[in-house]
């Protein structure tokens, strides 16, 4: 990136850097292979959520375009991970968004950034996956933070309504790490959901947990109230519901797309 001000061409010269580290993994017939693929268009719609959000909440132009940047670098490290250890899942690899941080950082391409801002957007990257975030001062970094927050789960909503829809979920289920299709909810799971907490993963046992997690995830894991506007213009909660019925009996799966629906309203 050449030097310069944070300005309104900043975004279009990052996204030229990402692209061609993208098409470092690309094949000699020019294509990604097809798990790189949809993360690659997974980032394409974070970044599309991120500026839905931006303009619902109406930021100032300088704290939009930081998390729009964010958004678009926040998987950055997923290329490398699946080069290297075949899969996306962090506990049977690297912690993808510490991974991402440090692949952004190394490649320089925040250097002509003012300090304030390189870290704003390198954090908001690093914390995107976190339990919690930690405690922050700067209100550019959280802002950034919880939009690429939001506009991650957004899409992750997306992907699986896109996996259940065209793929044998039932024996492909790289997407969804290989969990058990037809194993009951774990009620440490449910448990924490049900108390607004965040599910540890090794909690996550099975399918019906992998999507209550993103149920418990509109209940009280959304940052904006025009995220939560789009998860209802989406009918994200009602596929959701249809799904865990397919896959479960548990009484737990009404109970808690309830409670997700009374806060989403």
């Amino acid at each position: 990136m050449t030097a310069g001000d944070f300005d309104a061409g900043f975004l279009n010269r990052l996204g030229a850097l990402y692209d061609a580290y993208v098409d470092e993994y690309r094949g000699a017939d020019g294509k990604l292979p097809p798990m790189m693929q949809l993360k690659r268009e997974h980032t394409a719609f974070v970044v599309a959520n991120a500026k839905a959000i931006v303009a619902g909440e109406r930021f100032d132009e300088h704290t939009a375009r930081v998390a729009v940047a964010a958004a678009l670098l926040h998987d950055t490290g997923r290329y490398e991970q699946l080069k290297r250890y075949n899969t996306f899942r962090d506990s049977d690899s690297v912690d993808h968004a510490v991974f991402s941080h440090d692949i952004v950082r190394e490649k320089g391409w925040l250097a002509a950034c003012e300090p304030s801002v390189r870290d704003a957007i390198l954090n908001a990257v690093l914390w995107h996956n976190r339990r919690d975030l930690p405690p922050c001062d700067d209100a550019v970094t959280v802002a950034a933070a919880k939009v690429v927050r939001d506009a991650d789960k957004l899409d992750i909503f997306r992907v699986l309504e896109r996996q259940v829809a065209t793929t044998d979920w039932r024996y492909d289920c790289q997407a969804f790490w290989n969990l058990p299709t037809t194993a009951k909810p774990n009620p440490k799971a449910v448990e924490a959901i049900m108390a607004g907490r965040p599910v540890d993963y090794q909690n996550i046992q099975s399918l019906a947990d992998f999507v209550l997690i993103q149920v418990g995830w509109m209940a009280s894991g959304l940052n904006y109230a025009t995220t939560r506007k789009l998860v209802v213009e989406r009918n994200h909660l009602p596929f959701r519901r249809d799904f865990l019925h397919q896959i479960t009996d548990s009484p737990f799966v009404d109970q808690i797309c309830d409670y997700a629906e009374s806060r989403l309203s």
